[in-house]
């Protein structure tokens, strides 16, 4: 990934230099497994554990042998003795990739995982500051009736919750190793190794594998990080609608020296969130090559392995730096409840439409010949301006059914309110 999206913490992960180190750790664990089984004598296994790389010496002989395992032992066998002989002893490449591989994205996620705790703490402290902050809910980009600002951020709360359970689980399912040998057979390690070794790891052990982990545990990861960034992508898509001029009730952060244009001063670009809409387009379609990646031939060939140095590196960074991103705008989102009030007056009572129509139904009178009036007086409060509550305060029908003041409770927003608590004590808010 390239650095404008990178953050330092995910790249000390992702690095060419933590990329042999996790590597390193897994042929050491698998010396220490054997020297439990009594296969390496525990001198040789102390003196192996001084093994080092440098990255310009692994470079060197892969220019030649043009293969990056073998490189990589080959240098780790150079800076010992003759105890370099038990080095990758009954391994094949992919167990120490794959192996290696998994300890990576371990830390990736719980990486991400930390982020996700910061948005979560963001947006909850918003949604219950503006619980019952009332503003227009909208279907189809029209006004539909009242909810609260805090409503709706408690709606993300829940969907933030949902995207940390599943990368848990992801992240459960790509947490084991696989030290069994060329076909997994574990006909050159014995399962023992494996499992002493995964355990001193803290992964859990493959309960069969082949050559590989079988990559639906990678499409797994790559899925829930994809489902992460289309609902980091939705809550962005929020923002920007509700940023625009016309609408103007959210702001994302606008720093005193920020610019918005480089032709048009006056410009409060939503570019943030716009970043975080186009990032996760990249990272839904890595989740596609992610299930391309489960159907490899045999057991196995290494289709794979280009795709996933790309995808899983790209995809655990973006979602990194979209969740610090976002993080940023929800801790300094400006919320303008003023203009939220105002906006839910522009259809001059229109949106307590259905509420009028199931006063009139609970009062005797026919649904569809209820849902016919009002609509009309909509129809009418839309052409002339006057507000539905006087439209419907003068209809003969109306006043047949409904006393004058009742009429006026149902205009009321709190209504629309009464149970936006319940909403909360479910999220344990």
């Amino acid at each position: 990934m390239i650095e404008r999206y990178t953050r330092p913490e995910m790249a000390a992960i992702w690095n060419r230099q933590a990329y042999f180190e996790y590597q390193r750790q897994v042929e050491l664990a698998v010396v220490r497994a054997w020297t439990a089984v009594g296969k390496i004598p525990p001198e040789d296994c102390a003196l192996i554990h001084r093994a080092s790389f440098t990255l310009e010496r692994i470079d060197e002989i892969e220019r030649e042998a043009d293969h990056e395992t073998n490189a990589f032992v080959t240098a780790l066998a150079e800076s010992i003795g003759p105890e370099s002989r038990w080095l990758h002893l009954g391994l094949t490449s992919s167990d120490v990739l794959d192996t290696a591989g998994a300890m990576q994205l371990r830390a990736a996620l719980d990486q991400i995982g930390e982020r996700l705790q910061r948005v979560d703490a963001a947006v909850v402290r918003l949604a219950l500051e503006h619980r019952r902050s009332p503003m227009i809910g909208r279907s189809h980009g029209m006004h539909a009736e009242p909810i609260s600002f805090g409503f709706k951020l408690a709606i993300w709360v829940a969907e933030l919750r949902r995207a940390a359970a599943r990368l848990d689980a992801a992240r459960d399912g790509i947490a084991v190793g696989k030290i069994a040998g060329s076909v997994g057979t574990h006909a050159n390690v014995p399962p023992r190794v494996e499992e002493i070794a995964c355990a001193e790891l803290r992964l859990g052990a493959a309960p069969v594998a082949s050559q590989i982990l079988q990559r639906d545990r990678h499409a797994e990861v790559l899925c829930a990080l994809a489902l992460c960034a289309s609902s980091l992508d939705k809550f962005a898509t929020e923002i920007r609608h509700l940023q625009r001029n016309e609408v103007a009730e959210l702001e994302e952060p606008f720093e005193t020296s920020r610019h918005g244009s480089s032709s048009m001063p006056h410009k409060r670009n939503p570019a943030r969130s716009e970043r975080i809409s186009g990032l996760a387009r990249v990272v839904r379609a890595n989740a596609q090559v992610g299930l391309e990646n489960v159907a490899l031939w045999h057991e196995r060939d290494i289709s794979h392995s280009s795709a996933e140095r790309i995808v899983l590196v790209d995809s655990t960074t973006l979602i990194d730096y979209m969740l610090w991103l976002f993080a940023g705008i929800m801790e300094g989102l400006a919320v303008y409840p003023q203009k939220m009030l105002e906006n839910l007056d522009l259809t001059r009572g229109q949106i307590f439409s259905q509420a009028a129509m199931l006063e009139l139904v609970e009062a005797g009178m026919n649904r569809q010949e209820a849902y016919e009036l009002v609509r009309a007086q909509c129809h009418a409060a839309a052409s002339t301006g006057e507000h539905l509550l006087a439209l419907l305060t003068r209809h003969p029908q109306v006043g047949r059914h409904i006393a004058p003041e009742r009429l006026a409770e149902i205009f009321d927003i709190d209504r629309h309110l009464l149970h936006v608590d319940d909403a909360f004590a479910r999220l344990g808010l």
